[in-house]
């Protein structure tokens, strides 16, 4: 499947390195791409004003902030209207525990990524807000062991 923009050689590689290193220089960028950086900082302009890149944060080291619990939380609605989805989808982000949420098919209707300081305050979260929620029929868990890839979210060959 082609991709829906237009990009170039440049492009692709301005994406990877970024994707890689998202704080390094428009200069530096320009010398891993083989631009000068006038026309590099243009591009990677154009690539946020397109929507392509969305924009830029750190990675933060969950567990050396107490954070030590990652689960994930397959959770199935009784009804799917698009109203329900809705509700459900800005439910999710009231929850600071839930870091990410997507809207799937299958069994389940969405999955939340969820981080905690420990397995009580996770628990409880399923417990008092997830199986609370109103139009929530199933609620799955599954707690991590160890995370063995984290890579950028695009793979840029």
């Amino acid at each position: 499947m082609a991709p829906k923009a237009d990009l170039d050689a440049i492009d692709w590689k301005i994406l990877k390195e970024l994707q890689d290193d998202g704080r390094m220089t428009n200069v530096e960028l320009s010398k891993r791409v083989g631009i000068s950086a006038p026309p590099c900082l243009r591009r990677v302009k154009r690539l946020e004003d397109s929507g392509i890149i969305r924009g830029y944060r750190a990675l933060i080291n969950a567990p050396a902030l107490g954070q030590q619990v990652v689960a994930f939380c397959l959770i199935g609605l009784h009804h799917q209207s698009d109203a329900e989805l809705k509700q459900f989808s800005e439910r999710t982000r009231g929850w600071p525990i839930v870091r990410q949420a997507w809207m799937v098919s299958g069994e389940s209707d969405f999955m939340l990524h969820c981080v905690a300081p420990d397995l009580a305050t996770f628990q409880s979260f399923v417990i008092e807000e997830l199986t609370s929620t109103p139009n929530v029929d199933t609620v799955r868990t599954a707690l991590t062991i160890r995370q063995v890839k984290d890579e950028g979210l695009v793979d840029i060959p």
